[in-house]
């Protein structure tokens, strides 16, 4: 059943992460500012999202226009190789291009892919009803916070509820403690992609760091963006002339080295005494989850281990949760 509403749930999985994640800011701007309704606090809180949102890719588009303003497409052709494709273009008959057999045969195959791309475009179109209703149900949920924080113990069996809710609790904890981590986590990868990058000279190496940083936010998923970066390469192999295999083999080497500052660093420094996990557990737990939830299962993948370890040393070992445990205090 799961599986076949999965597409219906994912959008209220989402917003409700999103609206755990931004209830902190609207309670906020609500008591501490002062806003009298709730709803306003949701407005605001949004507006400010979406703002601090539109700002960082305003601040991207300098640097990618910069890029594409400096461009120069002739260095990709010698003088000898431009000319022949000029004089090859001002010969060209669009109808003694039509009576070869080949271009015929490649219209009529061509024009059955319409009606795919049509149906693509449909696709495109209930992919933006999803996000509209992803958005409808973050602004219901924001709104309704307080009461479901206040009330969902009343929905679990009084010999449970003292269970459930250490449970709730821990994986609250968990999660705050997680998002905190890989946050940081993220913005030190992204820096040093930055500047690992822009010190190769790979084209708008800088923005492409950033990138990187911003998909580290789901663990190991910077791997998306190797892609990208070989393509970059080339077309710095072709604008400087460089060899390709050098351009690839420093970018490979940026790869490395930041990604083992991050496994043998920063994720021990970090993750490691937020979760207890190491790099071989977290990557078997982000293939566990990312198999059950998908996307959403990869985000949440490691407090719903750490949670289970938790529940496990608690209920197999008796050991007291960890949010239960007094804390040492420094003489």
């Amino acid at each position: 059943m799961f599986s076949r509403l999965y597409g219906i749930l994912l959008p209220f999985f989402v917003s409700f992460l999103l609206a755990w994640l931004l209830d902190p800011l609207v309670s906020f701007i609500q008591h501490k500012c002062r806003v009298k309704f709730r709803i306003l606090s949701v407005a605001i809180t949004l507006i400010l999202f979406v703002g601090l949102m539109t700002l960082a890719v305003y601040l991207l588009i300098p640097a990618v226009e910069q890029y594409f303003e400096t461009f120069d497409a002739s260095r990709y052709l010698t003088d000898e190789q431009q000319a022949k494709v000029q004089e090859t273009l001002d010969g060209l008959n669009l109808r003694s291009v039509l009576s070869y057999p080949e271009v015929r045969d490649g219209i009529k195959s061509f024009i059955p892919k319409i009606g795919g791309w049509i149906t693509g475009g449909l696709s495109w179109l209930s992919e933006l009803l999803v996000i509209f209703i992803g958005l409808l149900y973050l602004i219901f949920l924001l709104i309704s916070f307080p009461s479901i924080r206040a009330h969902w113990r009343d929905y679990i069996p009084k010999k449970h509820l003292p269970a459930v809710s250490t449970i709730v609790h821990e994986l609250s904890v968990n999660m705050n403690a997680y998002f905190r981590g890989q946050g940081l986590i993220a913005l030190c990868v992204g820096i040093l992609f930055a500047i690992g990058f822009t010190l190769t000279g790979m084209p708008m190496g800088f923005v492409m760091g950033l990138i990187i940083g911003v998909l580290n936010l789901v663990p190991y998923m910077q791997a998306l963006g190797i892609p990208p970066c070989i393509i970059l390469c080339l077309v710095q192999s072709a604008q400087t002339g460089q060899p390709v295999w050098l351009t690839l083999l420093l970018m490979a080497i940026v790869f490395i080295v930041v990604q083992t500052f991050q496994d043998m660093v920063l994720t021990p420094k970090i993750m490691g005494k937020v979760t207890g996990l190491g790099p071989a557990a977290i990557l078997l737990s982000l293939s566990f989850w990312g198999a059950l939830m998908g996307v959403v299962g990869m985000i949440i993948a490691l407090p719903l281990t750490s949670l289970g370890i938790s529940c496990y040393k608690h209920y197999v070992l008796h050991e007291p949760f960890a949010s239960e445990q007094p804390t040492k205090r420094k003489k």
